[in-house]
């Protein structure tokens, strides 16, 4: 089965009674940590329970040395899929207000436990599943605790340091998926400083979808990302974003696209610029 598998509202609608079926809801506002929580608690896909970003798919920060949003540890994360009621062979479905973002960094944290088959990104999210006529439910779920016995794979990870002593290969590819005004430095919300890491190039993760909020077919990213790769290989692209979360949807497009799954730079943008003799770009 592929890697990045997309699901309908129809199609959720129609499997909700399935009994190996784990519903996620991912929603999250970064300017609104509780953003997530108080909209679940107003109404969600019946059967989901809540996840979330900050406090269930990352780890905790360390002033000046990790991102905004490092990686969780792989025991913690497997026993918070173990609680959700995740087993080896459930199904997974993963969605958020439509976008993605959040639901696709989901994905592949379960990617990165070995979780790849079963795991499927609700297309077009919850606001796909209203334009559906779909009815949203308030009851709060608890499934019978899970087996799940992922274990990491940190080949689909690269650090810093790795990182930038591959700047100056000509095989990389390095991809950010923030805005283009974020990746040029003409802007920063966020972070302390603006730009982009030398060599990378802008591949914006809204880009990926359609005016609808869905994903683009597969024929349209593959074309997406072959500009991207020109002729190097794609296994050696690596994404990057503000701080690891966007740039997931980067990696979920490419393996819709029928794309290995690429390298994550998890501390992204956030963690970079911690260290002062890591280099800042800006413009194209």
């Amino acid at each position: 089965m592929p890697v990045a598998q997309l699901i309908s509202p129809q199609a959720l609608n129609e499997r909700q009674s399935q009994p190996r079926l784990v519903i996620l809801d991912c929603r999250f506002a970064l300017e609104d940590p509780d953003y997530g929580l108080r909209s679940y608690a107003e109404g969600h896909i019946e059967g989901a329970q809540f996840a979330d970003l900050e406090r269930d798919l990352s780890g905790p920060v360390t002033k000046g040395v990790t991102g905004r949003h490092p990686l969780p540890d792989p025991d913690e994360l497997i026993e918070r899929l173990r609680g959700w009621g995740i087993n080896n062979d459930s199904d997974v479905v993963l969605y958020d207000d439509g976008p993605g973002a959040f639901a696709a960094r989901a994905w592949w944290l379960l990617a990165w436990l070995g979780k790849r088959d079963g795991v499927f990104v609700l297309d077009g999210g919850l606001k796909a599943w209203h334009a559906a006529g779909f009815p949203l439910n308030l009851d709060s779920v608890k499934l019978p605790r899970g087996h799940f016995d992922g274990a990491p794979d940190n080949q689909l990870l690269i650090k810093a340091q790795a990182l930038q002593k591959r700047l100056n290969d000509p095989a990389l590819t390095l991809i950010d998926a923030r805005a283009l005004p974020r990746f040029r430095g003409e802007v920063e919300p966020i972070d302390p400083v603006a730009g982009h890491i030398p060599g990378a190039q802008c591949a914006a993760f809204g880009e990926n979808l359609d005016s609808s909020g869905r994903f683009l077919p597969v024929e349209q990213l593959k074309q997406r990302f072959a500009e991207k790769l020109g002729d190097r290989s794609p296994d050696e692209l690596v994404a990057y974003c503000g701080s690891g979360v966007t740039a997931c949807h980067n990696l979920f497009a490419l393996a819709l696209a029928g794309y290995p799954l690429g390298k994550l730079y998890a501390g992204s943008w956030s963690e970079w610029i911690n260290d002062p003799q890591r280099g800042v770009a800006t413009g194209e």
